[in-house]
Parts: C-alpha cells; sequence; structure tokens
C-alpha cells in the first residue's frame, strides 16, 4: 500500500505563502493523481488541485487557479503544494490523496483516492 505523509502547514497572514509537502512511499502508483483537498470546520471537503504522477498535467479548482501552484519532485517521490496570495478563507485542514485514476471529472471527488495522508493545518489570519 501507499503511505503519505505530509508537511508544511501553519500560520501565515493574509497575501503570505506556505508549501505544503506530500511524500509518498511503499507502493506508490506509476500513473494516476496526487490530489489536494482541504476541509474547514463545519464545510464539505473540497477539492483544490491534482497532479499526475508523472507531473505532465494538473488540474485546478477554479477558487484557487492563478494562485495556488501543484508540482513533484520525483526523485523525492513527493508531491508539492505551493500557495500564493492566500486568503482568510483558505483556513482549513489540507489532505493530500493518491489514487490509480486520472480523470478531470472523478479526480475532484474523493471517491478517486484510495490513499490519504494525515492532514496539516493552514490558518491564514486577517
Amino acid at each position: 500500500q501507499v503511505q503519505l505523509v505530509q508537511s508544511g502547514g501553519g500560520l501565515v497572514q493574509a497575501g503570505g505563502s506556505l508549501r505544503l509537502s506530500c511524500a509518498a512511499s511503499g507502493r506508490t502508483f506509476s500513473s494516476g493523481a496526487l490530489g489536494w483537498f482541504r476541509q474547514a470546520p463545519g464545510k464539505e471537503r473540497e477539492f483544490v488541485a491534482a497532479i499526475t504522477w508523472s507531473g505532465r498535467r494538473t488540474y485546478y479548482a477554479d477558487s484557487v487557479k492563478g494562485r495556488f501552484t501543484a508540482s513533484r519532485d520525483s526523485a523525492k517521490n513527493t508531491v508539492y503544494l505551493q500557495m500564493n496570495s492566500l486568503k482568510p478563507e483558505d483556513t482549513a485542514v489540507y489532505y493530500c490523496a493518491a489514487g490509480p485514476t486520472w480523470n478531470t471529472i472523478v479526480i475532484r471527488t474523493s471517491a478517486a483516492y484510495d490513499y490519504w495522508g494525515q492532514g496539516t493545518q493552514v490558518t491564514v489570519s486577517s
């Protein structure tokens, strides 16, 4: 199976930046998607971004386009989410997830992913 370990969360002022990391180990996928989701208190889990394991394709939620960038380091088997121009509404627990399928419809849903990181808190102060 796949294990996902996240790091990089924290507290930042509005307009600032953070970079989240998601390191994969175990039986990683050679294809499919690495997704980023977030969940704020009282809200449903929300899709943020996805990237193929190859790094050749990315997909973003409209709410983060132009501000967030997903990337990968194949040597480290790690995927990153660079978050710029952060807003208070970005405050949430952020999760990375791994799944075997790349489909721009289903990767927006949690059902497309088999493995999940532990989550990391991102807090953006106003």
